[in-house]
């Protein structure tokens, strides 16, 4: 198989997993690494064998390059795309697509006048843990699904992250973090969302730093810390997600359960790729299942191998420019909702995306 040339902009925190694992892909050529420090980008490139560091603006000139991985900061998503797409590359972009809903529909619209791909994060539902349930549900083992319920409950970043300040920034908050590894695994599991409505509120006007590097720094929260959301399906079904920065004490909620007719499914946490995954049928009691995928490591990567895969095979890539736009508009709706009062109608919607193959072996597609 054609092996497509892959460039990774932003050297921050989250790139190491990704150059460890895109090294690996045999859909994959990664040759080069660029940062607007470029001195980080020198020590990543260095880090993992790449010939080619650079700044943004030359990793975008370089035509081998035919995919941007962009890993830049929530704000900065947009605009690196749009670079990207203006220079003839396609785009993986980490989560959220955009800050905005009309910065996502910019990249949307440049990519398909462009004849460009846009691709998304979060990957994680291309893990065994998910595939595995949405085979469940697809098989019949619950019934008919009627419900999703989703918690993500945390105390926030600035205990751990050495730049915590964007997490509360506009684009940031609990919901634009973690929001779409729920709602992309939502969207596997059950489809495209018709409707959402929800409370959001800013729990905490400010935050201390307690991590070592900018410890005792006070940041000023821009966007809402907790926000409780319901969502009605096209399918029929209903659910509710809650994700919350303020939540300091800890809970003992589970990550996601699927009700059906027949049984429920205990959901694994949507920001991991593995197990364990549980049903529970009528009258029964909850038993841990047998994953029947693969890739149940931490594969960040693998939505940038389908998306070359999907390339050279000429089909539709998994973690795909839509669901991602689908995914930005759901969570700006439930913060219209809370302000407005009522529910927000999605204006967009999505495809499920293709389901994984069956007992597939790590690390290829």
């Amino acid at each position: 198989m054609k092996r497509v040339k892959v460039g990774v902009v932003g050297c921050g925190n989250i790139s190491q997993i990704y150059f460890t694992n895109l090294k690996k892909y045999d859909e994959i050529d990664l040759v080069a690494a660029a940062d607007i420090d470029l001195e980080r980008a020198k020590q990543r490139a260095e880090e993992f064998g790449l010939e080619k560091a650079y700044t943004v603006e030359q990793l975008l000139a370089d035509p081998e390059i035919e995919i941007v991985v962009n890993l830049t900061i929530p704000k900065a998503h947009a605009s690196v795309c749009l670079q990207a797409l203006e220079a003839g590359k396609h785009v993986y972009v980490e989560k959220p697509l955009a800050v905005t809903r009309e910065e996502g529909k910019k990249v949307l619209e440049l990519a398909a006048a462009k004849g460009l791909r846009v691709a998304s994060a979060p990957e994680t539902f291309l893990g065994g843990g998910i595939q595995t349930c949405r085979k469940l549900i697809d098989d019949g083992a619950i019934g008919t699904p009627v419900s999703i319920s989703g918690f993500m409950l945390g105390g926030g970043p600035e205990g751990w992250h050495p730049d915590p300040e964007f997490f509360y920034e506009l684009g940031g908050g609990p919901m634009f973090d973690m929001g779409p590894y729920y709602l992309t695994a939502y969207i596997t599991l059950l489809g495209p969302i018709r409707r959402v409505t929800g409370s959001a509120v800013i729990s905490y006007p400010e935050r201390t730093i307690t991590s070592e590097k900018k410890n005792g720094k006070v940041i000023t929260v821009e966007t809402p810390t907790h926000i409780a959301g319901v969502l009605d399906f096209h399918s029929g079904a209903v659910g509710t997600l809650i994700t919350s920065f303020d939540t300091k004490a800890g809970t003992s909620l589970p990550n996601i359960e699927v009700h059906g007719s027949e049984g429920s499914i205990l959901v694994p946490d949507p920001n991991t790729f593995g197990g364990p995954v549980k049903v529970r049928k009528l009258g029964g009691e909850w038993e841990e299942v047998a994953l029947t995928h693969g890739n149940t490591d931490n594969n960040r990567g693998i939505g940038v191998a389908d998306m070359a895969r999907a390339i050279v095979e000429g089909r539709t890539h998994r973690a795909n420019g839509a669901m991602a736009y689908h995914v930005l508009e759901a969570m700006h709706g439930f913060h219209d909702a809370s302000r407005d009062g009522k529910h927000y109608t999605m204006e967009s919607t999505c495809e499920r995306p293709e389901a994984m193959p069956v007992l597939e072996s790590e690390p290829s597609l």
